[in-house]
């Protein structure tokens, strides 16, 4: 089945469960019954990591939303909602989150108060229909933040928005720029020969690599993540990773946000959104670096950690399913931790601005069978 007729078929899905769920209200109001909806419970209690499948899985426990006089306003504005993506989804069309509560607006009692409120129905909404294998943006709710920039050897097939023609990009063509992930993903398609994926934390750091055309030298495709990733940059990697066979080696900074929010969060998910980690989890992704390690071998210049550091490497140690199922990740932290340090991908300009293309991406590069998971 080609792409298309893969996304056409997601769309039927979309307006067929805004149909169901929305008979089925009507069904229980008919026999006056009191309505209601039961949606995954978003937290990291309620989720469980199976190293097999690769990512986050959201657990059994629900919240049910029970149409009474307390709940009929959200009640309301949970089935506009619905109605909203079944309409956006039938005229081919899309709203950002800010589009989605601006429109309620026009809901008069249902209409929302904040864009807080919004955002919190929106999430339930996509909770409830992850189960049934339909993302936000599938249900034509693409997010506003930047996607993430690509250079190196990869061509996207995109396609112009109103006159549908295909559109042919070439990554190593943009000079001193860079191609910037759309908001939503899912229409593109990959030519590439590269032999992996670089994520890459920071923007400086990308723009270094792809400036001195490291993705040239090492046959590979270079993506900044920003920070951590956009909902479209890790659906991206995920499709790209996929759908090509592709390694990802992940380099972020060494210190426990780095790792157990930038790295974790693109690998296998988070708690919050584990519900969505089916999507844009990615499975192949390995860390590169830097690592606790590193700051011993390449003798880098450190900061000490801070109060926040050590609360969050420790929660991660305790707490989070995937490095309590990695003994070789609660080493590592439980090493970084002792040594009290934090260490920046840039420190390794202490050895000149260069050394990160020419000594210690290619050394690590040698033995990526030694990477953490």
């Amino acid at each position: 089945m080609n792409k298309k007729n893969t996304a056409d078929n997601k769309e039927k899905i979309v307006i067929e469960k805004v149909k169901e769920s929305a008979l089925d209200i009507y069904k229980e109001i008919s026999k006056k019954r009191k309505p209601s909806i039961s949606f995954p419970v978003r937290s990291l209690s309620n989720v469980k990591y199976d190293e097999k499948q690769g990512y986050f899985e959201i657990g059994r426990q629900k919240k049910t939303r029970t149409l009474t006089v307390g709940t009929i306003r959200t009640f309301a504005q949970t089935m506009r909602f619905m109605g909203l993506s079944k309409e956006l989804v039938e005229t081919d069309d899309f709203a950002t989150k800010r589009d989605a509560y601006y429109q309620s607006k026009n809901w008069e009692e249902a209409r929302f108060d904040s864009q807080e409120e919004s955002d919190a129905v929106m999430d339930d909404i996509e909770a409830l229909f992850s189960v049934g294998g339909i993302s936000r943006e599938q249900m034509r709710f693409y997010p506003e933040e930047k996607g993430g920039e690509i250079a190196g050897r990869l061509i996207v097939i995109d396609r112009d928005w109103e006159t549908k023609k295909t559109i042919r990009i070439d990554c190593t063509s943009f000079g001193s720029g860079a191609f910037s992930i759309p908001s939503s993903v899912e229409h593109l398609e990959f030519e590439t020969k590269a032999k992996f994926i670089l994520a890459i934390e920071t923007g400086g750091m990308f723009q270094r690599l792809s400036a001195h055309k490291f993705w040239k030298k090492s046959d590979c495709i270079l993506i900044n993540m920003g920070g951590v990733p956009s909902r479209a940059c890790r659906r991206f990697i995920r499709r790209l990773s996929d759908e090509k066979k592709l390694p990802v080696y992940t380099f972020v900074d060494c210190d426990p946000y780095g790792i157990a929010n930038i790295y974790r969060s693109l690998k296998v998910g988070s708690g919050n959104a584990a519900h969505i980690s089916k999507f844009f989890s990615v499975p192949r992704a390995k860390f590169l670096g830097v690592t606790p390690d590193d700051i011993e071998d390449f003798k880098l210049p450190t900061h000490p950690l801070k109060d926040v550091d050590i609360k969050r490497g420790r929660d991660a140690l305790k707490n989070d399913p995937f490095f309590k199922k990695h003994k070789i990740w609660q080493k590592a932290i439980d090493k970084l931790l002792g040594m009290g340090v934090r260490a920046e991908q840039q420190a390794l300009a202490k050895w000149g601005l260069n050394y990160v293309i020419d000594e210690y991406l290619p050394r690590k590069l040698k033995e990526p069978e030694k990477f953490l998971p």
